[in-house]
């Protein structure tokens, strides 16, 4: 997988954590804009989690890749 595909992928697995948050927390039925600071944080929380398991099980995979490796920088920053 490229560095794009592997990006677009993440992207798409943490657009999915905030849909599957946005579900659980219910009230679909209101605008975002109605949304609490609190809420908006939790939906943050859930994308980045699924970033770094993602990025986790990639540098896992592929410790030698240079995108593993800024990865790993980063997440040891």
């Amino acid at each position: 997988m490229t560095a794009d595909e592997w990006q677009a992928h993440t992207t798409h697995e943490a657009a999915k954590a905030i849909g599957e948050w946005l579900e659980a927390r219910g009230r679909l039925h209101q605008p975002i804009r109605c949304l609490t600071m609190r809420e908006l944080e939790a939906m943050a929380q859930n994308a980045i989690s699924r970033f770094i398991v993602l990025t986790s099980q990639r540098i896992a995979e592929r410790p030698n890749d240079s995108v593993s490796r800024r990865f790993s920088t980063l997440l040891s920053g």
